[in-house]
């Protein structure tokens, strides 16, 4: 008997084969038959009609930060009302484990590293996680059987670093014995599970005391080590942040990328390419390392999103702003003494120079102050100001438009919401995206879901992809806009059976309406432990999803049913060798 029957759907199984309609019935967590309509004679416990509807594979987001969220929100929300059946965690060299047992002060290291580096509330993760694990299987283990959705993990680089060098991962460099503990840890960590490495060098990473973070102390030699160790384990993977992921790669970040590809055997995944027209030779140069690499006998892989990622800035908390150079020493003083600084005139030109400077990279698209739309104010001061635009505000005042918006955040006490309007929202930056998707060496994905999460929103990307597709700029249609978001990456990550609809395969499935489907606005609720604050978005025209055959989202509620599995490197994971 099936378990459940879907009658009638217009099938689109993540080929990029034309759709077609179709029965499909589910049993025992598989896609047990796919036949014509009406042709079905197994008995079903339940069934549903979905004629008009689009039955598809469980979406795959390969760039997430929910090692911790899922252990107080088990469906990794916003994730899987959008679609998404499998995550991959453990990226940018940041994972929970790792923890050396003889330190338990480490645990409250990494905590604070995580809230300062991910965006991540300290409080959820001091109260919502049980930090009850050393190893990483004992991690993996943590999370088995509680989760809704399909979770893999990488190792991250920075607590490799500091379970075998403790305080002196930070700045210093491994001995012999060091380097070997780490990659028997290493070792360890993919034997029992963990689908590979992930490190970055990225000097907008630091920790919660500010200091640059372990992995990126660690010079090349360590990191062609960890990447060879890659290599001896079955379905596993690397993922890898350099300076350069920003803007533009070096020749030396190139090499390095290739390299340690190379020296896997295994694809190596980045994020994030940014698209924009304005700035043509950016993608060229960034892709030029997939190419080099295929030569070395290796694979590089660039992350893009197929949106504008909604997002909030302040001057009030740590955001994007204080990546640009110079800028976080202002952006990091005690609140009085920053409006102090950022009311001086000096100062300002001072901030707008280095902004505009090269060395700024991708940041300069944030720096078009009359473009920032004021959302939530907290003052009399400011009050009919939100959802106006800040250059128009500063012509009524006859102001400058930095000095504008430093006024109104000064009268909230820097904590007015600034929404930057995209200045890539062209339609030369779009056509360049639509070519650039179509690149052997170009995946979609980079969502950051798990971190960020009062300031980003990028989870949704998969239902207002779909929607733009089907009814809005219409750059991909919709069988290729499917397998951009299932195949694609469950090929990438070698997952067994996921990622298209086809017989024996687990029901990871996602059934919507092609009229509806799109997310809602992004807005700020408070529902994290310690009432915490994060930005949401509701999935529209999503009907159900199921992730191995069980119902965990119904019309954009979650069911309560926890069938997800952590998917581990070799029994869930086959190798995708580059050689």
């Amino acid at each position: 008997m099936l378990d459940h029957l879907i009658k009638g759907a217009t099938v689109v199984d993540g080929t990029g084969m034309p759709s077609y309609t179709a029965d499909v019935g589910i049993r025992d967590g598989r896609i047990a038959v796919i036949a014509p309509p009406g042709t079905v004679t197994e008995e079903a416990r339940s069934s549903e009609d979905a004629t008009g509807l689009v039955l598809a594979p469980g979406f795959v987001d390969p760039h997430t930060h929910y090692d911790a969220q899922l252990f107080w929100d088990p469906y990794a929300t916003p994730s899987l009302n959008h679609g998404v059946t499998t995550v991959a965690g453990g990226n940018c060299g940041f994972t929970l484990a790792p923890l050396n047992p003889a330190r338990p002060a480490d645990a409250d290291y990494t905590r604070r590293m995580m809230a300062k580096v991910e965006g991540m509330s300290l409080v959820a993760l001091e109260e919502g996680a049980p930090w009850s694990w050393s190893s990483f299987g004992e991690y993996l283990d943590a999370l088995e059987g509680r989760i809704a959705v399909n979770a893999g993990f990488m190792v991250g680089h920075c607590a490799l670093r500091r379970h075998v060098m403790g305080e002196d991962a930070v700045g210093g460099q491994p001995t012999p014995e060091q380097l070997e503990r780490m990659l028997a840890l290493f070792h360890e960590a993919m034997a029992a599970g963990a689908w590979g490495f992930s490190t970055t060098q990225s000097a907008t990473h630091s920790d919660g005391d500010g200091q640059p973070v372990a992995s990126r102390h660690a010079a090349p030699a360590e990191l062609l080590a960890l990447s060879r160790a890659v290599a001896a384990h079955e379905g596993t993977q690397i993922e890898a942040i350099v300076a350069g992921c920003l803007d533009q790669f070096s020749d030396a970040e190139i090499e390095l990328l290739v390299e340690m590809s190379a020296a896997a055997g295994r694809p190596l995944n980045w994020n994030v390419l940014t698209i924009d027209a304005a700035v043509p030779e950016r993608v060229p140069r960034q892709l030029a390392a997939g190419e080099r690499a295929r030569e070395a006998g290796g694979r590089i892989v660039a992350l893009t999103m197929p949106i504008l990622t909604p997002m909030n800035m302040s001057l009030g908390t740590f955001c994007a702003l204080n990546l640009i150079p110079g800028w976080g020493d202002i952006l990091s003083l005690p609140v009085p003494e920053r409006i102090e600084q950022l009311r001086d005139p000096a100062v300002r030109a001072e901030m707008l120079r280095r902004a505009d400077s090269k060395e700024a990279g991708v940041f300069r698209r944030l720096t078009h102050f009359g473009r920032y739309v004021i959302g939530d104010t907290y003052s009399a001061a400011n009050e009919g100001l939100t959802g106006r635009v800040v250059q128009d505000i500063a012509a009524e005042r006859g102001q400058e438009p930095f000095a504008c918006l430093v006024e109104i955040c000064a009268n909230d006490q820097l904590r007015t919401v600034l929404w930057p309007m995209p200045t890539d929202n062209d339609p030369d930056s779009w056509a360049l995206r639509a070519e650039t998707w179509q690149h052997e060496d170009v995946m979609l994905g980079g969502s950051d879901a798990g971190a960020h999460l009062d300031r980003m929103c990028g989870a949704p990307y998969t239902t207002r992809f779909l929607g733009d597709c089907l009814r809005g700029r219409k750059l991909m249609g919709l069988e290729q806009a499917v397998k951009m978001l299932t195949d694609d990456p469950a090929q990438l990550f070698g997952l067994r059976e996921r990622g298209r609809i086809e017989e024996g395969w687990h029901a990871d499935l996602v059934l919507f309406d092609p009229v509806r489907i799109d997310a809602g606005k992004a807005t700020l609720v408070h529902d994290l432990p310690g009432d915490s604050p994060r930005l949401d978005s509701r999935a529209i025209g999503i009907n159900a999803v199921w992730v191995n055959g069980v119902e965990t989202i119904r019309e954009d509620v979650v069911t309560g049913a926890v069938p997800g599995t952590v998917l581990r490197s070799g029994r869930d994971t086959r190798t995708v060798s580059t050689k």
